[in-house]
C-alpha cells in the first residue's frame, strides 16, 4: 500500500482538478445507496483456494492483551499529548496524515505492531545488504515526513512522561489522529505494545500487499495476520486518502499483462488523465497521484464508489470489486459511510493488536529511530 506524501505538489493539484472534472459524471452513479448483507469483519478464510493458509498449517498470530488505560497511572494524558502534535502537523501539511497511516500498516504487517519500521538505517551500510526493514525496496519510498511526525510526537511524550510510552503506541495514536483529522472516525486506541529489539529486513518480502496483488494473494497475506476478508476490504479503505507513485500502476495504463493496451477494466477517461502525468518510460519516478479521484483529501467512503465506477488506481484496489468474494463488501461500504467508519475502526483495532511485544521481549525507546543500548 502506498501512502506517499506530496512530492510534486503543483502537478498533483493540477491532476486532481483534471480528474475531478473528467470523472465527476462517472462517480455519481456509483454513489447510490443499495441494500446489502452485514459486513463479516471477523471472517478469516480457511482454505487455500479462498486465500487462507494452505492445509491449515499456518496458525494465526498470538494476540496479547492491550488496554485503553495502560498508561492511566504513568502517562494519563498521552492521547492529548500526541494530539497536540498531530493537529498542527495536519494543518500545515495534510499529506502527513496518509503518510503516517501507511507507516502504521507497514509496521504492523511485518512481525506485528512493534515500531520496528522506525529503526533508521546506519550510514555504514551504504551499498551493503539490508540491515533494517527500511532498507528493503518495499519501504524505500516511505516519506520522511511520516517518520518525522512520529519522532515529534514521541519527543513531546518523552518530555512529559520520560521512558514510559513506547514508539509503537505513539505510532498507533498518531495514525488514529490523522484519520480523524482528515474527516474519518475517532476511535479508542488500546495501548501496551513494546518496541521491538530488532528490525528484520528478511521478514518484509511477502508480508506486505503489493500494488498488483490478486485477491487470493491479499487474502493470504491478511490471513497470516489473523485478519479476514472483511478486514481486507475495510482497511483498503485507507486509500480514500493519500497518493501513489506512477510506478505502482503505470502498467495498467500502457501494457496490461503484456497486451500493450491499457487495463480494459479501468475507465478510459481515467487512463487518459493519468497518462498526462505518468509517461510509460521516464519522467515520472517522483510523480504521485491521488488514490481517490473524487475526494482525495477527505477520509470518506468514496473509495468504494470509485471501485464500482472502475476508477480504482491500483490493480489490487480494483480487484476487490471484480472478485465475487469481496464485491458485496465493497458495495455495502460504498452505500454507507458510517458502516465503513465502524468497520475501519474495528479492523484497525484488530490489526493493531497483532503480534505485539510484551515484557522482556520488547523495549521502550527514547528515540524511535534508535534501539536502546
Amino acid at each position: 500500500m502506498d501512502y506517499s506524501g506530496g512530492v510534486v505538489r503543483v502537478r498533483r493539484l493540477r491532476l486532481r482538478l483534471l480528474l475531478c472534472f473528467l470523472l465527476a459524471a462517472a462517480v455519481a452513479p456509483a454513489c447510490r445507496a443499495r441494500e446489502a448483507q452485514p459486513l463479516p469483519v471477523e471472517e478469516v478464510p480457511a482454505a487455500a483456494g479462498a486465500g487462507g493458509p494452505r492445509g491449515g498449517a499456518r496458525r494465526a498470530p498470538v494476540r496479547h492483551e492491550l488496554s485503553m488505560d495502560f498508561y492511566a497511572k504513568t502517562c494519563a494524558a498521552v492521547d492529548q499529548i500526541v494530539g497536540n502534535v498531530t493537529a498542527p502537523l495536519f494543518r500545515d501539511n495534510p499529506a502527513a496524515g496518509p503518510a503516517v497511516l501507511r507507516l502504521f500498516y507497514h509496521d504492523c504487517f511485518v512481525e506485528g505492531c512493534d515500531a520496528s519500521i522506525l529503526i533508521a538505517p546506519t550510514g555504514s551500510n551504504a551499498g551493503g545488504p539490508p540491515r533494517v526493514e527500511r532498507d528493503m525496496e518495499e519501504n524505500r519510498n516511505l516519506p520522511q515526513e511520516a517518520f518525522d511526525a512520529v519522532e515529534m510526537a514521541k519527543a513531546a511524550v518523552e518530555k512529559a512522561c520520560p521512558g514510559v510510552v513506547t514508539c509503537a503506541d505513539v505510532l498507533a495514536l498518531a495514525a488514529r489522529d490523522f484519520v480523524h483529522l482528515a474527516g474519518g472516525p475517532y476511535y479508542q486506541v488500546k495501548k501496551g505494545r513494546k518496541d521491538s529489539k530488532v528490525s528484520l529486513p528478511g521478514k518484509v518480502r511477502g508480508s506486505l500487499p503489493r500494488a498488483n496483488s490478486t485477491v487470493d494473494e491479499l487474502l493470504r497475506v491478511f490471513a497470516a495476520k489473523g485478519l479476514g476478508a472483511g478486514d481486507l476490504v475495510a482497511l483498503s479503505g485507507a486509500h480514500t486518502v493519500g497518493f501513489a507513485h506512477c510506478a505502482h500502476f503505470v502498467g495498467r495504463l500502457y501494457d496490461f499483462r503484456g497486451t500493450r493496451q491499457p487495463d480494459p477494466v479501468m475507465d478510459a477517461r481515467l487512463v487518459k488523465a493519468l497518462r498526462m502525468s505518468c509517461p510509460f518510460t521516464g519522467g515520472s519516478a517522483r510523480v504521485v497521484v491521488p488514490f481517490d479521484v473524487s475526494t482525495p483529501f477527505q477520509f470518506d467512503h468514496a473509495y468504494y464508489a470509485n471501485l464500482q465506477a472502475r476508477l480504482g488506481l491500483l490493480g489490487s484496489d480494483q480487484a476487490l470489486f471484480l472478485d465475487a468474494r469481496t464485491r458485496p463488501l465493497v458495495q455495502e461500504l460504498a452505500a454507507d459511510k458510517e458502516r465503513f467508519f465502524q468497520a475501519f475502526a474495528a479492523s484497525m483495532d484488530r490489526m493493531g493488536s497483532v503480534r505485539v511485544k510484551k515484557g522482556r521481549k520488547g523495549e521502550v525507546r527514547r528515540v524511535c529511530s534508535q534501539h536502546l543500548h
